[in-house]
């Protein structure tokens, strides 16, 4: 996958090479820069380290990984936050800019970054993301690096708040209402209606992450919408209205099988088309492996996972009753009762159609991310 983002320790990440955020200076501190050296080896790291000498901000240097599962650690220097008037937006994104080209140029495949200069230099974490999204997929774009975002704990990773809170809402009005009426059934007046507020707030808390939710006052009418959407039918519509008495006289296995609707690779493929899109323009933006998106090309039959397809349609842009259908062709739907769906849905409605957005979104809900 080209970018991924997991939550993890970065110095046991598996990568041709790893980015330290390190101190200018041939020595180090506390943090990351000081995780690294001690599981490196900080004897053996440190000597090569002087070797450089000191790094400015936003310029970066490269080492062996010594006792790391990694080939090289790339030193980047992140800039101390003062008030975003002195150059830190620059140099955040020249280290990550710098060390991608360093990685390119040892012919690294796949590169691991923490989130630069959001511990002791205070930089704002959710600017320090946007950042760092925005020149990965800069970067990608002429690129086939592998990129992993590694996150250490849910307090260091923080997206727009505005975002996050239209988001929770778009949850809240559907998959939360979604749970009620899969356990509770349709809401009525009575007793049963105390209990389902209960519910609805314990699901609510199950979602809150650390407090994202902001409860709101409780109110005699809550809202249900939105049972599980219907799967997908397979009954070809346009033949029904053509030969209706035919449909009524014969509704047998062997006419469904003959008159079946448009494939998903046929789908798929006469949708890039109308769009006058390229194959590497339609796989970088669904953050796929261009391997993978050949096999869709070429096998007909080949119908990938669900997250790929939806990922291929947020690609094309597709609006939600497109991407429906496109779910649909290879016998799949998106539901209420799936939170990562809702989320997919929220983006789709809302034109996110930026597949690192989309990832950032879902990996901050602890879902699974898109490619």
């Amino acid at each position: 996958m080209p970018f991924s983002i997991i939550r993890d320790d970065i110095t046991k990440v598996r990568a041709d090479a790893i980015v330290n955020t390190a101190n200018p200076q041939p020595r180090y501190a506390a943090g990351t820069d000081a995780a690294v050296y001690m599981a490196a080896g900080a004897q053996e790291l440190l000597a090569e380290r002087r070797k450089i000498g000191p790094i400015s901000p936003g310029e970066a240097a490269v080492t062996a990984a010594f006792s790391l599962p990694a080939k090289y650690i790339i030193h980047t220097v992140g800039p101390e936050w003062i008030d975003g008037e002195h150059g830190e937006y620059e140099i955040l994104r020249s280290c990550y800019r710098k060390s991608m080209l360093l990685a390119d140029q040892l012919g690294c495949g796949s590169i691991a970054f923490p989130l630069i200069a959001t511990g002791v230099y205070g930089f704002p974490k959710d600017r320090a993301l946007e950042i760092a999204l925005s020149v990965i997929k800069e970067h990608l774009e002429d690129s086939d690096l592998d990129v992993i975002l590694v996150v250490f704990d849910r307090s260091s990773y923080q997206i727009a708040s505005g975002l996050v809170e239209q988001a929770l809402e778009y949850i809240d009005e559907n998959y939360v209402a979604a749970q009620l009426c899969e356990e509770y059934g349709a809401p009525s007046a009575g007793a049963g209606a105390g209990r389902r507020r209960t519910e609805r707030r314990r699901i609510r808390e199950n979602l809150n992450f650390g407090g994202l939710f902001k409860e709101a006052a409780p109110s005699a009418a809550m809202p249900y919408e939105g049972a599980a959407d219907e799967p997908a039918s397979a009954m070809p519509y346009e033949e029904a209205a053509a030969a209706p008495e035919e449909y009524a006289k014969k509704p047998s296995l062997e006419f469904a099988v003959r008159n079946l609707g448009e494939s998903f690779q046929a789908r798929l493929l006469r949708m890039i088309d109308e769009r006058g899109m390229t194959d590497p323009e339609v796989y970088k933006r669904a953050n796929l492996d261009r391997k993978l998106f050949s096999k869709i090309r070429c096998n007909e039959d080949y119908i990938p996972k669900k997250k790929t397809i939806i990922a291929l349609a947020i690609a094309l842009r597709l609006n939600l009753d497109d991407t429906k259908d496109l779910l649909a062709s290879a016998g799949l739907a998106l539901t209420n009762s799936s939170k990562s769906d809702v989320i997919l849905s929220f983006c789709i409605e809302n034109g996110i159609y930026d597949i690192f957005e989309v990832n950032a979104l879902l990996f901050k809900f602890d879902e699974p991310v898109l490619g």
